[in-house]
């Protein structure tokens, strides 16, 4: 509920979407059944009730939202841009591997240095069963699948420390599978690449 990046920012927009349409159609409801028990007495409109609530109201409602998940799902989408970073996150049980396109042979664990106010790519993969990748306050959540890449776009507003999990259950000691992402300043990353820390 605190993103720091366009990607959690489009999420939680979405989130509070679906709440508050959800609430609406939670009251809408409520108030029909209320009206249902004090309805005066006399013929009830069936076949318009089923016609306008039961079939046209969910369509309408379906329809907006299947329009506006597709649009939100097309912004969520990796796209080529001049300052793309790529890393690469390998999930193992227990711990994460990160290596940098822009540092051959750079390996850190369990932690993910990127620049902040820059796209980031990460190219998850795994070495042993399913795990999940998930930052909440930068992105959504994607799985991290033996023999296959997903890649996911980060990006964090700001410089800082932004903590990640793995949300899988994929055997004892799942819950402590964490990781953490340290977004650099400009001068940071530049110093991180040139290994000046660690």
């Amino acid at each position: 509920m605190h993103p720091a990046g366009p990607a959690a920012a489009i999420i939680a927009t979405l989130w509070w979407v679906l709440l508050i349409g959800a609430t609406v159609i939670f009251l809408l409801v409520a108030g029909l059944i209320a009206w249902a028990w004090r309805r005066p007495p006399g013929e009830v409109p069936e076949r318009r009730f089923v016609v306008w609530l039961g079939l046209a109201f969910p369509l309408v409602v379906l329809a907006a939202l299947l329009a506006y998940g597709l649009v939100i799902g097309e912004r969520l989408l990796p796209r080529a841009t001049p300052d793309l970073v790529e890393v690469r996150a390998e999930a193992r049980q227990w711990d994460w591997r990160f290596g940098y396109a822009d540092a051959p042979g750079r390996v850190t664990e369990n932690q993910l240095h990127i620049p902040a106010g820059r796209p980031v790519d990460v190219a998850i993969s795994s070495a042993d069963v399913v795990h999940s990748f998930w930052v909440p306050r930068l992105a959504g959540k994607l799985d991290a699948v033996p023999g296959h890449v997903n890649v996911l776009r980060l990006e964090a507003d700001r410089p800082g420390r932004y903590e990640g999990l793995n949300a899988e259950y994929n055997g004892p000691g799942y819950r402590d599978h964490r990781f953490t992402v340290i977004a650099h300043d400009a001068e940071g990353w530049q110093a991180f690449l040139r290994g000046e820390r660690p």
